[in-house]
């Protein structure tokens, strides 16, 4: 079996999966946790690896071709010449195994020790709390032989 990529509609990647995983078609729609900020507040919000795209393991001679583009959220198969590109078994199986890697990257985590470095607190290490809207961050710091919570620029700070 190969693997192609399917375009769904807007907004109705998940409704596309839903009715190509009725049909018993093998699918395959990556989707990592991104942290938004929304009205002052950093949210997380899962979100598709690929917006407008999903995967769909079928053969060439398959009878759940006919469906696929009448199937409710799918707006067509990607291809070139009218005919369906297919994509390896490899990349898929290498976008599975990166899928955590890629969540992990997102942004310094609670607890994580930081270097501050510029601003009048520039060279002390610190512990990162929380964020503090878009472009600033809560750090604890030892200051005069007491932990200070101080809120400082998320440019001045070095994981």
């Amino acid at each position: 079996m190969t693997w192609y990529a399917l375009q769904h509609k807007p907004a109705q990647g998940d409704r596309a999966l839903s009715h190509l995983q009725n049909l018993e078609i093998v699918c395959f729609y990556p989707k990592i946790t991104v942290e938004k900020i929304k009205a002052g507040k950093r949210t997380k919000k899962l979100e598709p690896l690929f917006p407008g795209y999903l995967f769909v393991n079928l053969e060439q001679t398959d009878p759940a071709w006919a469906k696929l583009r009448s199937t409710r959220g799918v707006l067509r198969v990607v291809g070139f010449a009218n005919k369906p590109a297919a994509i390896g078994d490899d990349v898929i199986q290498h976008i599975e195994q990166s899928l955590d890697s890629v969540a992990e990257q997102g942004g310094i985590k609670p607890g994580q020790a930081v270097q501050l470095n510029e601003g009048p607190f520039e060279g002390i290490n610190a512990i990162f709390q929380a964020y503090d809207g878009e472009a600033r961050a809560i750090v604890l710091i030892n200051f005069m032989q007491k932990r200070q919570e101080v809120k400082v620029p998320l440019s001045s700070i070095k994981a």
